[in-house]
């Protein structure tokens, strides 16, 4: 199948329409050296350096560049960061601006104006459910996820007295210690079991009825129970029509508060805004970063006021906060993300561009042995593979064609797909070929 051809969509990245011509093999002796001085000055279980990754040197829209003049098409987001695309023009023009007007500030004492435009903005765009009353919405702004998940679990054992959770196999909430204690997979916790409160139940992911048995054996100890919306790196699950809206009414019933980490799922990935708008629920509290700020460090937890009013009023100490609380840079970036993405409503184009993807891609898959399932929501796409190798030896064949893919799931046996939000339709479905013949080829062997 030839390439659609490319829509006038005026937030399309048109360069990313032509196939990558690789001026080098990947990688090249450019990334190589600087693998080699990398090893030299960076601790150990960080950058995986064999094999040898492609070193970025730029990006722009839904491409990049390697340090060896390499172009690629980034069908990752930079882990589904890059909403808006790479350095867009008008976030990098607004941290530019901030950082020559007030380049950081006190946040939680002195607090610059920028976070408080922030915060209006972010609470506006809050889920309402079936209604559209206003909400009284509260947030806390971080720097990463598992900042936003750890205020999240805080601010839940302060509202319910209790600090018990529920989560879900193949959860994952992020790598600090709170949030480790609710991230599904054991090679990740083991290492610092020592530590963890082991205050945890894991039931199957999208099964309402492991839910009720544990409400029905111990509603008492657990206070919150927090779920992805869709899960990433558990590997693009979409749960059944009907799971939120099941696990929102079970929460209601046992007195739990219900947490959506929409970390990666938020701002417009899956279609709407938030993934929760699918079902038309109200999460008590909500996670949410990487595409924030489309490239700059930010997150926060966002949550109903009742629910963060468990908090004490601040009188000079804040009982959780950072030095970069509300770092201006990144709430202008923020700012200027949100104001592109509902101005090219982008939602609206991952919905209608996820569906055409998904809709070429079991048609292009179909029937092969490698492939066991193709699923996802909006532009959150994932192809299961019959084993991991596969979906490892196909992430290192598309590199080679210029396209960039990270593996998900169990062992990695799931091709992910999470582009930036706008990417160009004919490039996309140019990978959407490249991901067929190299699939096809039998990437195992």
């Amino acid at each position: 199948m030839t390439a659609p051809r490319s829509d006038s969509d005026e937030h399309a990245d048109p360069i990313a329409t032509l196939p990558p011509a690789l001026v080098t093999p990947v990688p090249g002796p450019a990334s190589r050296a600087l693998a080699e001085r990398l090893a030299r000055v960076e601790s150990r279980n960080v950058t995986a350096l064999d094999p040898v990754p492609i070193f970025w040197d730029r990006a722009q829209g839904a491409q990049l560049w390697d340090v060896d003049g390499n172009r690629f098409v980034d069908l990752t987001a930079a882990f589904g960061v890059a909403n808006v695309g790479h350095a867009h023009p008008e976030v990098a023009a607004a941290v530019a601006s901030q950082a020559t007007r007030l380049l950081h500030g006190m946040g939680d004492v002195h607090p610059p104006r920028v976070k408080v435009e922030l915060l209006e903005a972010l609470t506006e765009l809050y889920p309402r459910g079936a209604s559209s009353d206003a909400t009284d919405v509260r947030a806390v702004l971080s720097s990463s996820g598992s900042d936003a998940v750890e205020t999240a679990i805080k601010t839940a054992m302060l509202a319910t007295g209790r600090a018990g959770l529920l989560a879900f196999e193949g959860a994952y909430h992020g790598l600090s210690l709170g949030a480790l204690d609710v991230t599904w997979r054991a090679d990740f916790r083991e290492p610092f079991r020592a530590r963890l409160p082991g205050a945890t139940r894991f039931v199957p992911y999208d099964d309402l009825d492991a839910v009720r048995r544990v409400a029905a054996e111990a509603s008492g100890e657990i206070g919150a129970v927090i779920v992805e919306p869709v899960q990433g790196r558990g590997g693009e699950r979409v749960p059944r029509d009907g799971f939120l809206r099941g696990l929102r009414e079970i929460c209601d019933e046992s007195g739990w508060l219900l947490i959506a980490d929409e970390i990666y799922t938020g701002l417009g990935r899956t279609g709407e805004v938030f993934a929760c708008d699918h079902e038309r629920i109200v999460p008590d509290l909500l996670c949410v970063g990487k595409g924030l700020a489309s490239g700059m460090p930010l997150s926060a937890c966002m949550g109903l006021a009742r629910v963060f009013d468990a908090w004490p009023r601040s009188e000079g100490e804040a009982l959780h906060t950072q030095t970069f609380l509300g770092h201006p840079a990144s709430c202008a970036a923020a700012l200027a993300s949100l104001d592109v993405s509902a101005r090219l409503d982008l939602p609206a184009r991952a919905a209608k561009l996820g569906a055409e993807v998904l809709d070429r891609l079991g048609s292009e898959l179909a029937g092969l042995e490698a492939v066991v399932d193709v699923r996802g929501r909006g532009l959150m796409i994932g192809i299961e593979c019959a084993r991991p190798e596969i979906a490892l030896a196909a992430t290192t064949r598309l590199l080679e064609r210029g396209f960039v893919l990270l593996p998900s799931g169990d062992g990695g046996r799931v091709l992910s797909l999470t582009p930036p939000l706008v990417i160009d339709r004919a490039a996309i479905h140019l990978a959407c070929d490249a991901i067929g013949e190299v699939l096809a080829q039998g990437t195992a062997s």
